[in-house]
């Protein structure tokens, strides 16, 4: 049996079953939901043991990851989990095997701007290879887009190619005449 504090959640799951995915046109087995969008899959914040479940191999489909020891990445999920409703980190795991096979993130800012609102960014949005076809993109997606407007974010933004447009515009976002600039520091330690 884990101890307690391995499963310790990032963030409450009662916000995810708390929103209503009516609005997407989701088309999931009979009997499941968006929490379950089958009978293994689990859609569920971030834990502390997801460490021992590939998340990390997963986030390095997508990305650098880096070599990111267990003291690493607990000392990120407990710096993540003392910012309260900063860091949306969910997943979707296959409890069948204990591997997570789908992420996405929803970062909260606190702004001064729009009487002191807040604004979200969706980030690191992936699913492994082996479960695409089955949905769980859009409802990842479609979790942060309601978790931005339950927060009360008076924005969301995202940053992808021009080839996942056409997909993120089915949960309401649009491209506009802004125009996004960069600067990526490498060898970065923190």
């Amino acid at each position: 049996m884990a101890d307690e504090s391995s499963t310790t959640a990032l963030y409450d799951c009662k916000i995810l079953e708390e929103l209503d995915f009516s609005k997407f046109n989701l088309k999931l087995p009979a009997g499941c939901s968006y929490l379950n969008p089958s009978p293994s899959l689990v859609l569920r914040p971030l834990q502390r043991d997801d460490y021992d479940k590939g998340y990390l191999q997963l986030l390095s489909k997508l990305t650098q990851v880096g070599d990111v020891t267990r003291e690493m990445f607990y000392k990120r999920f407990d710096h993540m989990k003392s910012w309260p409703n900063s860091h949306y980190v969910t997943v979707i795991e296959d409890t069948s095997i204990g591997k997570i096979i789908g992420n996405t993130t929803l970062v909260i800012e606190q702004k001064f701007i729009h009487s002191t609102s807040y604004r979200g960014r969706i980030e690191d949005v992936i699913v492994d290879d082996a479960y695409r076809g089955k949905q769980l993109a859009k409802i990842l997606v479609g979790s942060m887009v309601l978790l931005s407007e339950k927060v009360d974010c008076y924005k969301l933004t995202l940053e992808c190619t021009e080839d996942y447009m056409p997909f993120y515009k089915k949960f309401g976002l649009a491209t506009n005449e802004s125009r996004y600039m960069q600067k990526k520091f490498f060898n970065v330690k923190s």
